[in-house]
């Protein structure tokens, strides 16, 4: 058995290295293509014009053509794993996330098989699956804690974009001098926004954009109040100062509920975990005792019923006390 998860490991391994050396050789190639077009220095035969414009507004995704991005097509994942990944700020495509979770898939279960006891091993597949599932817990992770860096200094780039409005300023300026004002991710952000729009897209268009990559209730506010304001005309920058204004105090007002709140959440996690703490410690003292739950059919029925009931207590007292301003 360890034998053959070796072979499809390596078999995994080889084949991965081998795409990821023929795209790489692909794009080089085609880099060099395109820069002796615009240096005027090709030396590749003159085709067809059709042909030329296929060539020159050819996708990446058609050029790697990988299965990963075929199935995740196939399943209307693309799009939505592409929009995660945005979100937290990643800077590798949806096909490579998925070979990282893979790849921890195929770890965990590899290590869980040679590590783990006789009697443990045939859970190596659930140890698996929740190796697979941890590059996705990280990502939610920095999705959560990239969002809360930019609702943080959301309030001081309303007021420093009202300011400047009546400075003067367009609000399209104004939305490009965030960049040299205020640090990542809000100045990112918003000169993506500003540079959709100087490259001729929409003012609107663009807004709404912006409040998918940050999906903040604030930020859809903050869009709504402008294209608002677009059609049926008003001071945009008194309407900036109170949004302002009213997401700092809803921000402070959480502060608050969370300091309140934290008690809850301890408790909730101490219950959590004192199930598990004993489990542990009855297996290192008594673990013929122990043993009865993975060997015995009703010993199964009862972990899986426990785990099961465990997991809706915490996820039930995580509830109570997760309040929304």
């Amino acid at each position: 058995m360890i034998l053959f998860i070796g072979i499809v490991i390596a078999v995994w391994i080889c084949s991965v290295g081998i795409w990821w050396m023929l795209s790489s050789s692909v794009r080089s190639s085609d880099m060099e293509k395109i820069k002796g077009r615009l240096l005027g220095t090709s030396k590749a035969p003159k085709k067809k014009s059709g042909e030329q414009t296929a060539a020159l507004f050819q996708t990446e995704e058609t050029d790697k053509g990988q299965v990963v991005n075929r199935l995740l097509k196939k399943y209307n994942l693309t799009q939505k794993l592409g929009e995660l990944l945005e979100q937290a700020g990643a800077k590798y495509n949806p096909a490579r996330f998925v070979h990282t979770c893979m790849g921890f898939f195929i770890g965990g279960y590899v290590m869980w098989w040679l590590f783990a006891p006789g009697v443990l091993r045939p859970w190596g597949i659930v140890v698996a699956v929740l190796c697979g599932i941890l590059p996705i817990l990280h990502l939610l992770r920095l999705r959560k804690k990239r969002m809360h860096a930019f609702e943080e200094v959301f309030p001081d780039a309303l007021e420093f974009v009202a300011r400047s409005m009546r400075a003067g300023h367009a609000f399209s300026v104004s939305l490009e001098m965030i960049h040299r004002e205020f640090p990542d991710p809000l100045a990112g952000e918003f000169k993506r926004t500003f540079e959709e729009h100087n490259l001729g897209l929409p003012l609107d268009v663009a807004l709404q954009g912006l409040s998918k990559r940050v999906v903040i209730l604030d930020v859809h506010f903050f869009v709504s109040a402008v294209l608002l304001q677009k059609r049926t005309g008003g001071n945009l920058a008194e309407i900036l100062d109170k949004l302002a204004y009213i997401i700092r105090e809803r921000f402070k007002l959480r502060g608050r509920i969370r300091a309140i709140s934290a008690h809850g959440k301890m408790t909730s996690t101490a219950l959590s975990c004192i199930p598990i703490v004993v489990a542990i410690l009855m297996f290192f003292t008594n673990p013929d005792y122990v043993k009865f739950f993975f060997t015995d059919d009703v010993g199964n029925l009862m972990l899986a019923g426990a785990i099961g009931l465990q997991l809706l207590g915490y996820l039930i007292m995580r509830k109570i006390v997760a309040i929304e301003v």
